[in-house]
């Protein structure tokens, strides 16, 4: 699998032709992502390599949290935007017109207009799409709110909750949803990949879940969001595209700027 073991100067020689990118494939035709494709002659694979199952309200009781008594709510992605507002509506829960949200990017605060009226709510979004940002934001209009941050079950002990904690913010991290690893070893075993992009840090356990003894032999790897990095860099594994930074908000502006450079390179 991989790259067969070519090493990484072979890869840099012979350019980038196949991207796996670790999401569904965008519905849109109009994707960045394809135009990406079409500029530097790339085949890209979509393949999600994690699933999520929604936690049952009956279940989601047994947390004992009032969704009512917060008046923020934090969101990373859009999945955490899906299941909060499944669980409101499964239970119920009116949520007030004065609810603040403060999302990682603009991208995620966007998504919101599939739910609430947006211009009449607080929306509040990270400038670049970094933990650091968000902090930012949060920080300015954190007194006298109450936090919710909605994750799945294994995401809650990270930079975000740690923030929280230490600026001693009152907040609870409601479980809405379980991350599951898809069974990717057909499609590893069936491609050989230059790059493989990850999104979550469940992607990146998804695919040590599937080869526990995996080594890169040259592949590249990109990983959007400051947790991502972390868990590529724990796996032991080598990051050479990351995002969201400076002057690269996106995974699609990170893989342009890497592939010049590979370009110039040559």
């Amino acid at each position: 699998m991989g790259k067969n073991g070519n090493s990484s100067s072979a890869s840099v020689g012979k350019g980038v032709k196949k991207i796996l990118i670790t999401q569904p494939r965008p519905e849109s035709d109009k994707s960045p992502y394809f135009e990406l494709a079409r500029r530097f002659r790339l085949e890209l694979e979509f393949h999600p390599f994690i699933k999520l199952d929604p936690i049952p309200c009956k279940e989601f009781r047994k947390q004992k949290i009032e969704i009512v008594n917060y008046s923020a709510v934090i969101f990373t992605s859009r999945n955490a935007i899906d299941h909060f507002f499944r669980v409101c509506e499964e239970m119920k829960v009116n949520i007030s017109q004065e609810t603040k949200y403060f999302c990682i990017s603009e991208a995620v605060a966007l998504y919101l207009q599939k739910f609430i009226l947006y211009r009449k709510r607080k929306v509040f979004f990270g400038a670049d799409g970094t933990n650091k940002s968000l902090f930012d934001v949060i920080n300015k209009h954190k007194e006298n709110e109450r936090f919710l941050y909605p994750c799945s079950e294994n995401q809650q002990d990270n930079e975000i909750v740690n923030w929280l904690k230490g600026h001693k913010c009152e907040f609870a991290t409601p479980v809405m949803y379980k991350t599951i690893s898809n069974d990717v070893r057909q499609l590893l075993e069936r491609e050989s990949f230059d790059v493989i992009c990850f999104f979550t840090p469940s992607g990146v356990r998804s695919l040590l879940d599937n080869y526990p003894a995996f080594t890169q032999n040259g592949t590249y790897i990109g990983a959007f969001g400051t947790n991502t990095s972390r868990a590529i860099e724990d796996a032991g594994l080598n990051l050479h595209i990351k995002a969201p930074e400076p002057q690269v908000p996106s995974m699609v502006a990170a893989l342009e700027k890497f592939l010049q450079t590979l370009v110039k390179g040559k």
